[in-house]
């Protein structure tokens, strides 16, 4: 039997579930473009910061080019292009330390950044047959999403300031869910196990519009300032760079959603899965691909599921259907042993601490 270079393309071309609106294991090429807007006399100095860069990021696994490009019209502006082979290792790279360190020189240079990180699923110029596009790993269908982005921030907190750590985050007063015309908050949920926070939001519009909203609001910055002495990790909220540093070190990005097609009112649990070391990406994946198969169960338990990673911190985000509990959003016995493998621990159910919906979210 003839394969042909179509076929190869059907069975190496991976189909999106309609359903999966957020994922970084499609294996796609990634595409990450940073806008810059850099200090007036400073161009000298962020150029050869962005050399020194270069040649250490062109060494990371997984790192295919990069281009810088000036504007045009506004010497201060700048755009960052750099192509991966696919999310995981830009995702490994860019929540590290030494991406933490290695961008440091450059932002004494830079007024305000923006980075956006994109797959790629067509591309022009040049012929091109089945058989590359499917080496190419262009995806046969785009995602559909439900205009939200899901984010989360982790930290910790000194061991024994557990108990007043919660009541403070559990007791402040909801920022205005409005940021502008086209961005507002939708919900923010809250969960602690043992001194890890995580706090994951739902904006509709722009997360980063969202976040800066945020953290301007008085009873935020409140309570910033009162959890300041609890933290593991020092910060100085009125220092840019100490701010900058701790929720770069904070971020706990999304790497997988996936919504049922039906979508009552679930009861929300976040899950903790300690991965050992070096393996937490690869649970991640694990994880991302039992939720995506059960979706397509109907009369699933799970509504929905928001799947958060950064280095071996795994977090599971999941809205279940009223009154099965936090037992129905766990793996089969069968489907646990690839999971086993990979974790440093019990998968552990994280205390809900706060959970608030925004008016018309």
């Amino acid at each position: 039997m003839t394969t042909t270079p179509e076929k190869i393309s059907e069975e190496l071309t991976r189909q999106v579930s309609k359903r999966v609106s957020q994922s970084v294991f499609d294996g796609s090429r990634l595409r990450v473009v940073l806008l810059v807007d850099v200090y007036d006399g400073a161009q000298q100095q962020f150029l050869e910061a962005y050399e020194e860069m270069g040649k250490q990021v062109s060494s990371v696994p997984g790192h295919v080019s990069d281009q810088l490009c000036q504007s045009i019209e506004n010497p201060s502006q700048w755009l960052i292009t750099s192509e991966w082979e696919s999310a995981p290792p830009f995702l490994a790279w860019v929540n590290s330390e030494e991406h933490v360190q290695m961008v440091q020189p450059m932002h004494s240079c830079i007024r305000d950044t923006r980075s956006l990180r994109f797959h790629v699923v067509r591309e022009t110029g040049g012929e091109q047959s089945s058989a590359q596009a499917a080496q190419r790993r262009l995806q046969s269908s785009p995602r559909i999403g439900d205009g939200v982005i899901r984010h989360a921030l982790t930290f910790t907190v000194r061991p024994g300031s557990e108990k007043k750590v919660a009541e403070i985050l559990a007791n402040y007063a909801s920022p205005e869910a409005r940021v502008d015309d086209t961005t507002r908050l939708c919900r923010t949920s809250l969960f602690m196990h043992g001194n890890r926070v995580i706090r994951a939001i739902e904006v509709r519009g722009d997360l980063l519009a969202a976040l800066r909203h945020v953290a301007r609001q008085p009873e935020v910055r409140a309570v910033e300032e009162a959890i300041n002495p609890y933290l593991e990790q020092e910060r100085d909220l009125n220092d840019q760079e100490s701010a900058r540093v701790f929720f770069t070190r904070a971020a706990l990005p999304a790497v997988h959603h996936v919504t049922a097609d039906e979508l009552p009112e679930g009861e929300r649990y976040a899950l903790y899965y300690p991965a050992r070391p070096g393996c937490g990406m690869e649970l991640a994946e694990i994880l991302a691909r039992q939720d995506e198969s059960a979706a397509e169960d109907p009369a699933g338990p799970v509504l929905g599921s928001t799947i958060f990673q950064r280095d071996d911190v795994v977090v599971r985000l999941v809205d279940v259907r009223p009154g099965l509990g936090v037992d129905a959003a766990l793996p089969k016995a069968g489907a646990q042993a690839p999971l086993k493998a990979l974790l440093d621990g019990d998968t552990v159910r994280m205390e809900l601490i706060t959970d608030r919906r925004s008016p018309d979210a």
